[in-house]
């Protein structure tokens, strides 16, 4: 079986979530090859297809939320897609794939899985919808436009991805949210969903030892008496990741419980004024891309907290659990199905600053001990996130799809 995955960058959520899928498909004995822009040369469909969108923009707030799709390459001739016997999509916007370069892809017969990373596949071109549900529908009146109408640049759009997708894609969602939210939708209604998590390296991604936190700490400058709060995003200022609820969450705790020692430990690209705004001692350390500097950062902390307001199944989640870090967060898409509450974490009401204050507290200085929190968030990853987990789900899929092909295999 030789497993061809498809994704546009190899950085970001999806194409973390993409390499590390084709590491444990390589593992588990699958020829598993990645595909992105990067591969294929000129960038000059990314810009092509920014372009295309901005007569349409509402404002550049939303220049990187909605996707058209009208440019991308050709690969229906790319020797790793002539030699694949599973075409296996990902996150392919910006310039990667057309709609009309995913039709020409479904034509050469192979079996297709779409893994979606986000709602675009569903929508009329924003990658999250932030509370409009037109995706139910055919789009339109759309909220990332200039001028929202009836037969806007969404709903020609849709109409494009109703004509163009083939009928026998299997489409595969991180979560069950999102896959619950796919069946909701008017594109997507009568193909095949099912949900597979993103694997992770649990033997990368696993808890410290108490020297290695103490070791952490020192390096750091961190007091060895204080709850270390870890806060992740590739970009802080990004609206949908939650910092200024994060930032509300942390001034109530100072007010409620001013004898709480805590120090923050941000990783991602901030500013320096945003950080000062917050109520304890800061160490921002910037974008962190090796695993093991990760692992380190994640299993030194007491808590993660992500205040997300739009996302997934999100990788970083992941990340704490694998490490034995429990993770406070907003009842935000994936989250609630990666964190029980009270299990492995808290979970609080989507916006809720006070809330996320009192799952903090909670955790840190609650009823039950924080080792046990550490247990479960481990243990979670093992049963339902580990490569070998993960893998074993996508290959019988891949041996589904092939066998409905060629019955005779």
């Amino acid at each position: 079986m030789n497993v061809l995955l498809l994704n546009t960058y190899m950085h970001g959520g999806a194409g973390i979530a993409s390499r590390r899928l084709q590491r444990a498909l390589q593992t588990s004995g699958v020829t598993a090859e990645c595909l992105s822009a990067a591969d294929t040369g000129s960038r000059w469909p990314f810009y092509a297809e920014r372009l295309s969108f901005l007569p349409y923009e509402r404002d550049k707030s939303v220049r990187f939320s909605f996707s058209p799709a009208n440019y991308g390459k050709n690969l229906q001739h790319h020797p790793l897609v002539q030699q694949a016997d599973v075409l296996h999509l990902h996150w392919v916007n910006q310039g990667f794939l057309s709609l009309r370069g995913i039709k020409n892809l479904a034509g050469l017969g192979k079996p297709m899985i779409w893994t979606l990373h986000d709602m675009w596949a569903f929508t009329g071109g924003c990658h999250y919808s932030r509370g409009c549900e037109r995706y139910k529908d055919a789009c339109g009146q759309c909220p990332y436009l200039r001028h929202p109408a009836t037969n806007d640049f969404s709903n020609r759009i849709w109409r494009r991805k109703k004509a163009l997708y083939p009928r026998d894609i299997q489409f595969v969602t991180c979560s069950e949210w999102l896959a619950e939210v796919a069946r909701s939708s008017g594109l997507l209604q009568g193909y095949p969903i099912r949900a597979i998590p993103n694997p992770i390296d649990t033997s990368v991604f696993s808890p410290r030892s108490a020297e290695e936190r103490e070791v952490f700490r020192v390096s750091k400058n961190i007091s060895p008496d204080a709850f270390v709060l870890l806060f992740v995003a590739m970009n802080v200022q990004e609206t949908r990741k939650g910092f200024n609820f994060l930032l509300e969450a942390l001034h109530h705790l100072r007010a409620q419980s001013p004898d709480i020692q805590i120090e923050i430990v941000v990783l991602g690209k901030s500013e320096p004024e945003t950080m000062k705004a917050l109520p304890y001692p800061v160490h921002a350390l910037g974008m962190v891309q090796d695993p093991a500097e990760l692992a380190r950062a994640y299993g030194s902390a007491d808590v993660f907290v992500i205040p997300s307001l739009e996302d997934n199944l999100p990788n970083t989640v992941m990340e704490s659990l694998a490490c034995g870090t429990p993770v406070v967060g907003f009842n935000t898409g994936g989250i609630p199905e990666m964190v029980g509450h009270g299990k492995e974490g808290f979970i609080a009401a989507q916006g809720d600053s006070k809330g996320l204050a009192n799952g903090i507290s909670t955790v840190l200085m609650g009823e039950t001990a924080l080792s046990d929190y550490r247990k479960a968030a481990r243990l979670k990853v093992e049963l339902h996130y580990s490569n070998e987990r993960v893998a074993e789900r996508y290959i019988a899929l891949y041996q589904e799809v092939l066998s409905s092909l060629h019955p005779s295999c």
